[in-house]
């Protein structure tokens, strides 16, 4: 574990939740640490008030904060003003971002296991010897609701529940840190997962065009950025066919193809979802019963699902559907978030499965090194619960798109067009039930782009799910490829 010394500053609201919006100041505690490969860096934790110039009856009323944002900085000590900075988030939306703070990226990590060795509880940190710290300071966001971050006193509590309001905060926070530490000549990196994917191609969008900031990649890590690629809606064809390949590697995964290699089940699973499944979904009544009979003979040959559940669902089941019913003969159901967990469910007559037993291994040793870790390592105190995973921020609002499917992918093309060196890292868990990689290849084959703007593109494959560094060889292999990216192209100003 790193040296530390300790330093307080603005400590007065640390006990508390929403303060009087008079009051409120920022609220960190600075540390300095030397990490087990001797890099000396700080971290400086707490929370970044966010103000916003407002008017009344058309008149300046003044910079007036509406928010309390958590962060964690960590910067290395001495360094020249030419060192990447990323600034990372999950995404939910409800999730802090302890997930790829203290999962990935961190120069401390949760020592959890993996599936089928998870470690017990109380639990621990270990030291992260390839924290991408080494390579490019970090700024963890967590949005408003989770973790520490609150709205102020007398502000409304769902404001920032929606896509703009989300979108605009999380860049204003990057805008007022890069601002205040003199990084506008740093390469600036934006990492998200799950939604934080959406999050930081919208964000990376604001920037630009509200500040002129221009950052130089993107890391999307368990990527969805158009939603219709993967929700289960009546008359919408295409994520039936773009989670094929998923349930097949999660079959794999649980014994159901014998010998095979997995690159084996995945081929015939792309190859039928792209062609005569996707076919086969659009003719629906039209199908002839020879037709049809063939449809499921291959999908129970590719997902090992029972034949009458595939004739029983018309080919067309949510993820939630097959979670209890691939492993239903053994009575378990399988996770959604990484679908190599499987647990029994609580019902075993269930036509689906919402209790996830991915979440429900990882959310202990994720709470329990958190808590611990930001007061007794990072040295901040603070009596609000931290939210690791909230329903308290739904409904989420997507009014923006009213209409319309949710879908950012446009955004990335104009960013691509714009900023010529802008580069986008991929990372893929073949067994992520939530964002499956097939969907999110079926989104960059539909970008309006052109070749040397596919070449900026990097994409990284891994057997695992969701959180793909739970796999410590994936998280290894993740890692790499991640100090990589930042590091290329880093310039030095002038």
């Amino acid at each position: 574990m790193a040296d530390e010394t300790q330093d307080t500053v603005n400590d007065t609201s640390k006990d508390s939740g929403p303060v009087d919006a008079k009051e409120v100041s920022d609220d960190f505690t600075i540390r300095d640490h030397t990490s087990p490969s001797g890099l000396k860096y700080r971290t400086t934790t707490g929370r970044l008030v966010l103000r916003r110039e407002e008017t009344k009856d058309g008149k300046a009323d003044g910079f007036k904060p509406k928010a309390e944002i958590f962060i964690v900085a960590y910067t290395q000590q001495d360094a020249d003003p030419g060192r990447p900075v990323t600034f990372a988030f999950n995404g939910g939306p409800g999730s802090a971002s302890v997930w790829l703070h203290l999962g990935l990226l961190g120069p401390r990590l949760v020592d959890s296991g993996d599936v089928g060795a998870m470690t017990s509880a109380p639990f621990g940190l270990i030291d992260n010897p390839d924290t991408l710290l080494e390579s490019s300071d970090l700024v963890m966001i967590d949005p408003v609701n989770t973790g520490f971050s609150r709205v102020v006193a007398g502000e409304k509590a769902d404001e920032f529940h929606a896509f703009v309001q989300d979108r605009d905060l999380v860049a204003e926070v990057i805008r007022l840190w890069t601002t205040r530490n003199n990084r506008w000549l740093s390469p600036k990196y934006l990492v998200g997962e799950s939604y934080g994917t959406l999050r930081a191609v919208a964000v990376a969008g604001r920037l630009f065009d509200a500040y002129g900031m221009a950052v130089n990649g993107l890391g999307l890590i368990s990527t969805v950025l158009n939603m219709s690629t993967l929700r289960f809606f009546p008359g919408s064809d295409l994520p039936y066919a773009l989670h094929l390949p998923t349930y097949a590697a999660i079959a794999h995964y649980h014994g159901r193809h014998g010998d095979r290699e997995l690159a084996d089940v995945l081929r015939e699973a792309e190859d039928y979802a792209a062609r005569d499944f996707g076919y086969a979904l659009t003719q629906g009544s039209r199908l002839t019963s020879e037709e049809h009979d063939d449809v499921v003979a291959r999908l129970h040959a590719i997902t090992t699902l029972d034949e009458g559940f595939i004739r029983r669902t018309n080919f067309r089941w949510a993820y939630h559907e097959f979670a209890a019913e691939i492993l239903r003969a053994e009575g378990l159901a399988v996770g959604r978030i990484d679908g190599r967990f499987a647990a029994r469910p609580n019902n075993l007559q269930a036509s689906d499965s919402f209790d996830d037993p991915s979440i429900r291994a990882i959310t202990g040793p994720y709470s329990a090194a958190m808590n611990h870790y930001v007061r007794a390592e990072l040295g901040y105190e603070n009596d609000l619960p931290y939210e690791i995973l909230t329903a308290r921020v739904q409904p989420w609002s997507y009014r923006t798109f009213e209409g319309a499917p949710v879908d950012v992918s446009g955004v990335l093309e104009r960013l691509l067009v714009h900023n010529p060196n802008l580069r986008v890292h991929v990372d893929y868990g073949y067994h992520d039930g939530a964002t499956p990689h097939f969907a999110a290849e079926y989104v960059w084959a539909h970008m309006d782009l052109d070749d040397a703007a596919r070449a900026r593109f990097t994409h990284h494959y891994h057997e695992a799910g969701h959180m793909m560094y739970l796999n410590p060889v994936a998280r290894d292999t993740q890692l790499r490829a991640l100090r990589a990216f930042v590091t290329e192209g880093r310039s030095r100003p002038e």
